[in-house]
């Protein structure tokens, strides 16, 4: 798999809390440059984003982020904010405290109602793997698959843990066919890239395989 291979795969992500506009510019101009799937920014930077970018790629937001207990009215509200900012993809956190006293029903209808108000556009749903059980990420596995979601996501990159390679396969094996994986947190080198691929991951969330071809780049690639 080629490095521009890999690339088609990533959504270039940034979201640290101090992250400026100028940052967000350079964010969307790597993205246009290396051809990424998307950049994955927050919701209050989607509008600099697109209008940035007219078209040229995808602009990814999150919801509920990064901790999920947000009321699913308000997740729904948040995603109609992005959308009419020019947002084309969704990346949503479940209410990880419901999953873990096994209210899946709850899970699911919070879910349905984000669903809902992304209509056709990308909806990507994060788990946050490191805080679940084998149990509970198989049983959301289920969830996910029942509730109309393009993806199930590993990890907000702002909890204990990213992605595991035994995640991503768990995922993989667990979700069905119509529920793409999306591996994030922790991706820090082409071959952790190209085993998550392999693994069964459509999408990576990652800011460090730009710079890494970056360099590659640099170097006569």
């Amino acid at each position: 798999m080629t490095p521009k291979e890999i690339l088609s795969h990533v959504d270039h992500t940034l979201l640290g809390v101090t992250a400026t506009g100028a940052e967000f510019i350079q964010l969307c101009d790597e993205g246009l440059h290396f051809g990424v799937a998307s950049v994955c920014v927050p919701p209050s930077r989607v509008k600099l984003c697109a209008d940035h970018v007219a078209g040229k790629l995808a602009v990814c937001t999150v919801v509920g982020f990064p901790n999920g207990y947000a009321d699913s009215e308000a997740k729904a509200r948040e995603v109609e904010v992005a959308l009419r900012a020019g947002a084309v993809e969704i990346d949503m956190v479940i209410d990880i405290g419901k999953a873990k006293e096994g209210d899946f029903a709850a899970v699911l209808a919070d879910i349905k109602k984000v669903r809902a108000a992304t209509g056709t556009h990308i909806l990507k749903v994060i788990i946050e793997t490191a805080l679940l059980t084998e149990a509970e990420k198989i049983k959301l596995c289920e969830v996910v698959g029942q509730s109309g979601a393009d993806y199930i996501k590993t990890s907000t990159g702002f909890a204990q843990g990213g992605a595991t390679f035994e995640d991503v396969a768990l995922l993989r094996k667990h979700s069905p066919a119509h529920v793409k994986v999306k591996a994030a947190g922790g991706i820090a080198s082409m071959e952790d890239a190209r085993r998550f691929i392999e693994l069964g991951a459509d999408r990576l969330g990652t800011s460090r395989i730009v710079k890494i071809v970056q360099g590659l780049e640099g170097a006569g690639y």
